[in-house]
């Protein structure tokens, strides 16, 4: 009997988030979704993850129209997923019970079929109530096993004097013991056995830095496909270069379900391209279950999104070749590394095995692997925000800086796997250490608030304890102290007097994108009253009589600009944007009082001063964006 390999298309969510920043916006969304009805996906990732994040906040749109889109679409075709960060859901920030249900809630009413839930800790306790919650919605709870790797890069111990050992009896002591090693296979199988248990309905190992190489995959995919029941769905990306290799490892050895991409949205930060992985199908014997016609129109189709997204493509100047062209030409010499491919996957000959892929990938143009991003083991999600919010805070040469910082950051918080939301914190972490060195200034002089509440505990049990005395430079005490639900606080929704008096979210769903991401949401829902206030106004204008042409009034005189400071000033530390101002004109202040709040990175951060006295103004307004090392805060002299 013929094996059928089952797809997740991952395009329109986690492929366009690993390539460029999740800014597709629904009017290229719109266009593609009649051609995905005959390719006919097993599941289609659509929502989760970055999407309700960013549409908010760079697109102006609405999280749930997305979804009610593409359900209304690909109703009784594809499954559609979603990815969930369980108890940080699809934020940043660990969220009580009530708040996870009502967006499960909410997100099945509205057309989801599979909610994939993993917790950046591999913390079992902070994703068991969202599978329990998703099944008994009447959706399919997806566990997922987050992927990652032992530090290559331990510290060395200072060199010692002679012990008694080696006075003893002589030559030199006794080498320490290698550090023992966390992430093995078993460490693995444990957590997916566990999470079966809790109800999952599909286990994903979730590989979203491209880390795991194929030899891994060899002995890590039968071990897994023997100890559970549920289908077992592989995730991967191909950063570092691992990814078209390991995938086809994971289909020779049982693999149920692979994750993929369409050409112009694959490989490089992105998983591998579907086309390479139907080339390989075929050549194995086993039935792909796509309609690949079907994807060669998306295909077409593609070509247009990608133009679209020319500001955030990481290799606007390098696309991959025409996959028909270059497919309809190919040399006997490309062909033959495919077989080559298959033979050393089955021989588990690494080092073959990635020469052969990595020809092939040269062929069809996708990029090289990318060493930086191998050497700080990163998610390609997280390489390519973090250029784009670089870039956007004017920042961008900080960048290799911060990537090399990204292990110690990692290993100083508890050797977090990296993936949302700890990539994101970690990752601004990092630039702050940067920013922090290149000053002059102790690491960790600057901490977004994120980064204190992981190191606290907050966010669950990391895979190796933090250092009680790190934890204590951090958030002040070597005790761990984990979330609080109690603490959470629900967001006001206030009425908005300049728009007629209407409530900021009008209804629950609205009220839940609050919940979630209270900064963005706030921002979002003012413009979306405020668009609505204006259009009633103008309807109400055109209703009217028309009255006499108003008289032309003279030109206001422009406000006079502020006087440059004269006294000392304080200064922003990182780029971002003014959320709270807690300071006035006549506050006196001392080093380390927080003065004000502000978001970089997608994270929020406490400005303490670095200096006391007196204030004299304040030279930002909330919602100002701000610059690196710009004036924020005048003393008095």
């Amino acid at each position: 009997m013929t094996k059928v390999l089952k797809v997740r298309d991952l395009t329109l969510r986690d492929g366009q988030q690993s390539l460029f920043a999740t800014r597709l916006k629904q009017e290229n969304i719109d266009v593609l979704l009649p051609l995905y009805r005959d390719a006919k996906f097993y599941i289609m990732e659509v929502w989760g993850g970055a999407v309700p994040d960013s549409v908010m906040r760079y697109l102006g749109e609405s999280p749930w129209d997305r979804l009610r889109a593409c359900s209304k679409e690909m109703k009784g075709i594809s499954l559609l997923s979603a990815l969930s960060r369980g108890r940080n859901l699809f934020g940043y920030v660990p969220y009580p019970d009530y708040v996870l249900e009502g967006f499960y809630k909410e997100a099945i009413k509205n057309g989801l079929n599979v909610m994939r839930i993993f917790d950046a800790l591999n913390d079992i306790n902070n994703i068991k109530e969202s599978i329990r919650l998703v099944n008994e919605l009447g959706g399919i709870a997806d566990a997922a096993v987050c992927y990652t790797v032992d530090p290559k890069d331990e510290p060395k111990a200072p060199a010692k004097k002679k012990g008694f050992f080696a006075r003893l009896f002589g030559g030199s002591d006794p080498e320490p013991a290698a550090p023992e090693k966390i992430f093995t296979d078993e460490y693995f199988v444990e957590k997916a056995k566990e999470m079966e248990a809790c109800g999952a309905k599909m286990i994903t190992l979730k590989d979203m830095a491209g880390l795991v190489n194929p030899a891994r995959i060899f002995t890590l995919m039968p071990k897994l496909k023997q100890a559970v029941k549920v289908p077992v769905d592989f995730h991967t990306h191909c950063t570092p270069g691992y990814g078209l290799a390991a995938v086809l490892t994971a289909i020779m050895k049982g693999v149920d379900i692979v994750d993929t991409n369409i050409w112009w949205f694959g490989g490089g930060s992105a998983a591998p391209a579907i086309e390479l992985i139907w080339i390989f199908c075929q050549r194995l014997g086993i039935t792909l279950d796509v309609n690949m016609d079907a994807v060669a129109k998306i295909r077409k189709e593609l070509v247009n999104a990608r133009k679209a997204l020319v500001d955030f493509d990481l290799n606007k100047d390098k696309w991959p070749n025409d996959f028909d062209e270059y497919y309809a030409n190919m040399p006997k010499e490309i062909s033959n590394e495919f077989d080559r491919a298959i033979a050393a996957a089955g021989e588990n000959r690494e080092a073959d095995l990635l020469d052969a892929c990595h020809k092939i990938e040269a062929y069809f143009g996708f990029p090289k692997p990318n060493e930086l991003v191998k050497n700080a083991e990163v998610p390609g999600g997280m390489y390519s925000n973090m250029v784009a919010n670089l870039r956007a805070l004017k920042a961008e040469d900080v960048l290799e800086e911060a990537m090399a910082l990204i292990p110690k950051v990692r290993r100083d918080a508890g050797l977090v796997p990296l993936v949302t939301p700890t990539s994101q914190i970690v990752g601004s972490q990092a630039v702050a250490v940067a920013l922090d060195r290149r000053k002059g200034q102790p690491d960790y002089s600057n901490k977004n608030n994120q980064f204190v509440g992981l190191v606290k505990g907050e966010y669950g049990k990391t895979p190796v304890p933090v250092d009680p005395a790190f934890r204590e430079k951090i958030t002040g005490s070597p005790i761990e102290k984990p979330y609080d639900v109690s603490s959470y606080k629900e967001p006001a929704n206030p009425e908005l007097p300049e728009f007629g008096g209407v409530k900021l979210a009008a209804n629950e769903e609205e009220y839940l994108l609050l919940e979630l991401l209270p900064a963005v949401a706030t921002g979002f829902l003012k413009n979306k009253r405020k668009a609505e206030f204006e259009a009633a106004q103008s309807a109400k204008a055109a209703e009217a009589p028309k009255a006499e042409a108003p008289k032309a009034e003279a030109p206001k005189a422009e406000a006079p600009k502020a006087a440059a400071p004269t006294g000392p000033v304080f200064k922003a530390p990182m780029g971002g944007t003014v959320l709270e101002i807690k300071v006035k004109a006549g506050d006196e202040v001392k080093p380390g009082d927080i003065v004000m709040v502000y978001e970089a990175m997608k994270m929020e951060n406490d400005l303490n001063v670095d200096m006391g006295g007196k204030v004299k103004r304040v030279l930002v307004n909330e919602n100002d964006v701000i610059a690196t090392d710009q004036p924020l805060i005048e003393f008095e002299g």
